[in-house]
């Protein structure tokens, strides 16, 4: 430990939870546009259709859902492939950007394929895969079809993936709409944006702007969650720049210097976050929001739950059935705590499904 860390302030449990709240927009419900949000948070996670609207939900003043689904119509939002191999909902300038940004961990997700794609030129693979999907939006299952009449060898979902990890495809709309329904299929993002690829920012500013969202954060924080090694050189170069705090295990912490660090009193209501919400995946040490006793309670086997925010803190998983918002809290909630989960259940299901009629019922949630 140097003589810098030893000497920087300690940052608590709580005053790590409350700083991370407050720049995830989760301590009070911001006014920003669902563009701005979505630009800020660099991306919400979205392996489903649903979770980027129940994430902006909890986080923005007066949202409604169409509010995301008419920027995912006109094309300024998009659903691609990014961090940590995952689909998330971008902006179209983030999407041009962050996609490259991350292509070094794309191509080494290829490496778990090679032997599938043992005699398959990639370059030829991305060139006949864009040309394909440019044509028209193809699915999975005709892409790999397409491909492997080019490479009858192959394993076709290594041809698939390859297409995916080499080329920044996109889901086409309808799919991702709200209240509608469509299969994946895929084009470049070039071509659905109409314009091409920009460069990759710079390590330096994407540090910057994962710090306004997650900070105050490690290095091993934001690798895990951009899904990338070697980000040490950057944060050192910002360093005169950044703020520099320790944790309770004596972890160096860096934060932009006029970054919110509220009082680690403040206020949290409760929040109802999708499954795999951003705040709950994007540090690789997880205990500023999951207590350890709560580790591995939001999913069992391939099933990921919605999750409950109490007190800043995961504290339960919910799910809609047929005709009830059911909750499962992990421990004993107080009264008032019931009562406030209650207004915020009331309140999600006014914004995102007005008009029908649910209870709001505390008990267990069953998997589906």
């Amino acid at each position: 430990m140097t003589k810098t860390t030893t000497s920087a302030p300690v940052l608590g449990i709580r005053a790590l939870n409350r700083a991370t709240l407050d720049r995830q927009l989760l301590l009070r419900r911001s006014g920003l546009s669902a563009k701005a949000a979505v630009g800020h948070l660099l991306g919400l996670q979205a392996q489903n259709v649903k979770p980027p609207y129940y994430a902006l939900a909890a986080r923005l003043e007066g949202f409604t859902p169409e509010a995301l689904s008419e920027l995912m119509a006109d094309r300024e939002v998009v659903r691609i492939v990014t961090m940590r191999s995952t689909i998330h909902t971008h902006t179209a300038e983030d999407c041009l950007t962050l996609r490259p940004l991350v292509q070094p961990a794309r191509d080494r997700e290829l490496t778990n394929f090679r032997k599938g794609l043992e005699g398959v030129d990639l370059d030829r693979l991305a060139f006949l895969a864009r040309d394909l999907v440019e044509a028209e939006p193809r699915t999975m299952k005709q892409l790999r079809e397409a491909l492997l009449a080019e490479w009858p060898d192959a394993d076709p979902q290594a041809l698939a993936i390859a297409a995916r990890c080499r080329l920044p495809l996109v889901q086409v709309t309808p799919r991702g709409l709200w209240g509608r329904s469509g299969q994946v299929a895929l084009t470049t993002a070039e071509h659905w944006l109409g314009r091409p690829a920009e460069p990759a920012p710079t390590p330096d500013a994407t540090v910057l702007r994962y710090l306004a969202a997650f900070g105050p954060a490690s290095v091993k924080d934001m690798q895990t969650w951009a899904g990338l090694t070697r980000l040490r050189d950057a944060f050192e170069r910002l360093r005169p720049r950044l703020r520099i705090f320790r944790d309770e295990n004596g972890v160096e912490l860096f934060d932009l210097p006029d970054a919110p660090r509220p009082a680690e009193d403040t206020p949290a209501p409760p929040r109802f976050l999708p499954e795999f919400d951003n705040l709950l995946l994007s540090h690789a040490d997880r205990t500023r929001v999951v207590p350890q006793e709560y580790w591995g309670r939001s999913w069992q086997g391939n099933q990921a739950y919605c999750t409950l925010l109490v007190d800043g803190f995961l504290a339960g998983v919910w799910k809609l059935t047929a005709d009830a918002l059911v909750v499962e809290p992990f421990g004993r909630l107080t009264k008032a705590q019931r009562e406030d989960v209650t207004a915020e259940g009331e309140r999600m299901l006014a914004t995102l499904h007005p008009g029908t009629p649910y209870d709001i019922r505390f008990g267990t949630v069953v998997p589906v």
